[in-house]
């Protein structure tokens, strides 16, 4: 973890590449670049293997556009790889490494790459596609009468990856925002859910201690958690599975690192508040419900008016009804019941960030839709006048968030290194 180098911004999809070629270049008796698939846009899908131990592991960077950490962790775990044969050699497997999975989504968000922190930059140049257009959802999935079967080109290739190389062990890397640092394993490993949770700690970051980010998940160990199938999340939203659910095929262990951008000792404080839970949950809900709205009334003043089928557009369409699912269908299952008790300082700060992060994320793509429209020659009144009224929203949205931050934002080599870490530790237990 240590030898994890400092950095200030996240890399562009084409630095990425650069540097990928650049450790092949440098190391060309273990490692080269190879394509194994194309994106939707024409991006080449390039893997970096390295090594050539008796079993496989696949690692997956970027497969959320919107969480760029793991670009920087895919290039220290090469090059620790590349420049330490002895923990190569000890680890024992062939790496396959694709350092983006998503390089369409990862362009739309190089606008607040170089600002990390930035809460307005990263709002405004946020972009995240619904889970029926992501690539870690987006696995063939059949459950009871549900049947999900069209897989993007990205996870297509993902697949051709797996089959090729029937994996041991697969790490998917994901980062939060305001969120303390979980994982998800897809074993009910408990010596190796312990360890983990030691690992954030090391570099002064807190564990997530408010609410799970899927309701329902079992927890192994603290912040640690069974994954969950895609017959509970992709059945429900209208998704696939996961790429958790294509490693079961091949018996891999899978894990997923979450880690945040911004970090605060309250996502892990379990002190008793004097709100009571309940309370929590029903503020939260209003102020969903609300969002929802809000959007929703915008969008039907301007659907007449949409021409331009941009990702925006299709983001924010799919995710307003994912995000009605969610808080009318799961959230009432969450509502507690028997006797009231008071919320932990963790759930109270976890609920309230949501509302901002949900708020920014939501509004701040609607207005990149319109502003598609506006570039294209489109501006009729009524899109002007849902860009004028949501531009005033968004400010005093901001404003309100910036009020009630969400911590420091974190040095960038830090959630880097415990990726790497889990990563290396995941792999002494998967074989």
């Amino acid at each position: 973890m240590r030898r994890v180098p400092g950095h200030t911004v996240f890399p562009s999809v084409d630095v990425l590449d650069a540097e990928l070629d650049a450790l092949a270049a440098a190391h060309p008796d273990l490692a080269r670049v190879r394509t194994v698939g194309t994106s939707r846009l024409g991006d080449p899908l390039r893997v970096l293997p390295v090594g050539d131990g008796p079993a496989d592991a696949v690692v997956i960077g970027g497969p959320h556009p919107n969480e760029p950490v793991g670009f920087h962790t895919v290039t220290a775990l090469a090059t620790l790889l590349c420049q330490d044969d002895a923990l190569r050699e000890s680890l024992g497997f062939r790496w396959h490494i694709l350092a983006c999975a998503d390089p369409d989504g990862a362009r739309l968000n190089e606008g607040w790459y170089g600002s990390p922190g930035d809460r307005r930059a990263y709002a405004e140049h946020f972009y995240r596609p619904d889970l029926a257009d992501q690539v870690e959802w987006t696995f063939p999935l059949s459950v009871g009468e549900y049947r999900f079967d069209r897989p993007l080109p990205e996870t297509s290739a993902l697949m051709r990856l797996m089959d090729e190389v029937k994996p041991s062990f697969v790490c998917s890397l994901h980062n939060g925002e305001y969120q303390g640092a979980f994982f998800y394993l897809n074993r009910d490993d408990t010596t190796l859910a312990h360890k983990l949770t030691e690992l954030p700690g090391m570099e002064g970051l807190p564990l997530h201690h408010g609410e799970p980010e899927l309701p329902g998940s079992r927890p192994i160990a603290p912040a640690v958690y069974l994954t969950p199938s895609g017959a509970q999340v992709g059945a429900a939203f209208g998704a696939g599975a996961s790429s958790a659910d294509y490693a079961a095929r091949f018996g891999a262990l899978h894990l997923v690192t979450e880690v945040p951008l911004w970090a605060s000792k309250r996502v892990a404080d379990q002190t008793e508040t004097t709100t009571p839970y309940r309370q929590i949950l029903a503020a939260a809900t209003a102020a969903r419900r609300d969002l929802i709205d809000t959007l929703e009334t915008a969008l039907n003043a301007v659907a007449d008016d949409l021409t331009v089928h941009s990702p925006f557009r299709r983001s924010t369409e799919a995710t307003l009804q994912t995000f009605r699912t969610l808080t009318e269908e799961i959230e009432p299952a969450e509502t507690p019941s028997g006797p009231e008790r008071p919320a932990t300082v963790a759930e109270e700060f976890d609920h309230r960030q949501a509302v901002h992060l949900f708020r920014l994320r939501l509004l701040g793509t609607f207005l990149r839709m319109l502003d598609a429209e506006i570039s294209a020659g489109n501006p009729t009144p009524a899109i002007r006048a849902q860009r004028n009224l949501l531009t005033e929203r968004f400010d005093r949205w901001l404003a309100e968030a910036e009020t009630d931050p969400p911590g420091q934002p974190v040095e960038i080599r830090k959630p880097v290194a415990v990726q790497l870490a889990a990563i290396l530790l995941a792999a002494t237990h998967a074989t």
